[in-house]
């Protein structure tokens, strides 16, 4: 790794929050300009609840492919339940990524006025403690989600809690992602093609597991590996839309292991926070003028956004 890549992202302990907000908005704001990414120290996740996460992910995925099928959900464009390895591809990419994931979402009472646009969770029978263990680290990353918003909104100038209405429901996921040891030609797939994310912000575990990449404004690829117990965040297109790009959403990339890592699975934890489906994505106040044009004047209903990206990668028909 480049001698100067931990210095760019330099970890931010999440106990500023409670110290010195504007301090801790300050950091990661700076991060987040100029990256589009920062990572996050001291973030106050249960290590216990992370490592049973990680050894569910790793039973699920082990399961034979019969099993795991028997949770592919056709036409959900991959919300709820199983994706198998193949296929999903980045936008405007060439081949697919080699990866399989299972995605959990929002647990909603009977009735709830967001749920045609939230499926129901699937829970894998043959795997005991799931919805105890994936689940409750899903309401764990939700709630530490709004707290990160809590500082971007403080960094662009705005009401510490803006973003909280704006996510609360909201259609997020979590997913639980494998990338297989890579063996054989992959006939120029890598584990993921570069891409920006569809959502508000991306909270990962898992990155300090070489391969994930980042793609500065002047176009270098740089790795991104903080220190063990980091998380990273990094804007994904709905909050680079809203802010009419002053947080960019950055490409990046999961590029293939190298000599004996080749051997090995790479399993990751990301949380993709949404807002809720009703929300309009339109510019905030403050990050449109005569600097920066206002590149997106037409309001758009956050689940239009999702479900238009959703096909663009080849999720949804």
């Amino acid at each position: 790794m480049p001698s100067d890549t931990l210095s760019r992202f330099q970890p931010v302990s999440m106990t500023l929050a409670q110290t010195d907000k504007a301090r801790f908005a300050a950091e990661l704001g700076k991060s987040f300009r100029e990256f589009g990414f920062a990572a996050i120290a001291d973030h106050g996740l249960e290590d216990a609840l992370i490592t049973d996460a990680y050894d569910k992910a790793a039973e699920f995925f082990a399961l034979p492919e019969s099993k795991k099928m028997a949770y592919l959900v056709e036409g959900g464009g991959g919300a709820r339940g199983y994706t198998p390895f193949g296929k999903e591809i980045a936008k405007d990419a060439k081949h697919v990524d080699l990866k399989e994931f299972w995605h959990v979402g929002r647990d909603l009472p009977a009735g709830h006025m967001y749920e045609t646009d939230m499926a129901p969770n699937l829970v894998p029978t043959e795997i005991a403690g799931w919805r105890e263990t994936v689940h409750g680290l899903y309401a764990a990353f939700d709630a530490l989600g709004v707290q990160v918003l809590r500082a971007i909104a403080i960094d662009l100038g705005l009401e510490e809690t803006y973003f909280d209405d704006a996510v609360k429901d909201g259609n997020s996921v979590m997913r639980l992602l494998h990338y297989p040891p890579v063996t054989g030609d992959p006939g120029g797939s890598i584990r993921a093609e570069a891409h920006g994310d569809i959502n508000t912000i991306t909270l990962l575990l898992g990155a300090e597991e070489p391969g994930l990449q980042v793609k500065t404004r002047d176009g270098e690829w740089i790795d991104m590996n903080p220190p063990p117990g980091c998380l990273v965040v990094n804007m994904g297109d709905m909050l680079a839309r809203s802010t009419n790009d002053v947080l960019p959403s950055t490409q990046h990339r999961v590029i293939n292991p190298a000599g004996a890592r080749t051997g090995f699975s790479r399993y990751s934890l990301p949380f993709f926070l949404h807002y809720r489906p009703d929300y309009m994505i339109e510019t905030l106040p403050g990050c449109a003028g005569a600097d920066n044009p206002d590149k997106y004047p037409e309001p758009m209903r956050a689940n239009d956004f999702l479900n238009q990206r959703l096909r663009e990668i080849g999720l949804l028909k």
